[in-house]
């Protein structure tokens, strides 16, 4: 999987791409130096895995991330108001970080990840701008 961001001092948008393919759009919180809960993530390649919890049910885990621990691909339609260093899948971008239904776009992502986790698939999010 493929993230290609556009960076705004609101918020970063992005394209989520499969094989060349856009499989939806994304949102995060703007870059602010990868400090923990109010920045998106360095730019990288990171190995992606199947998660639960409590609050967001099953969702995926953005692995090896530096000097960062639980970065989530899980709902949300407002990156500042509902993120805390994640990323939200979105059907359509609306502004810089705010984006429009997410549970929608998120089952896409959920289906294409957890598809080749379940072939014991390696699935990597490489991120770029």
């Amino acid at each position: 999987m493929r993230l290609v961001r556009s960076y705004f001092s609101e918020g970063v948008n992005g394209r989520l791409e499969v094989d060349g393919k856009l499989l939806c759009y994304t949102i995060e919180l703007p870059w602010r130096d990868n400090k923990p809960r109010v920045s998106c993530i360095p730019e990288g390649k990171y190995e992606l895995r199947k998660r639960y919890s409590r609050r967001f049910g099953w969702h995926i885990e953005v692995m090896g991330v530096k000097d960062r621990n639980y970065i989530l691909i899980h709902t949300a339609n407002n990156a500042e108001k509902e993120l805390a260093g994640c990323i939200a899948p979105v059907l359509r971008i609306s502004g810089s970080g705010i984006g429009l239904d997410s549970r929608k776009a998120f089952d896409k992502v959920v289906a294409v990840v957890y598809g080749q986790i379940d072939r014991n698939v390696r699935v990597y999010l490489i991120v770029e701008s």
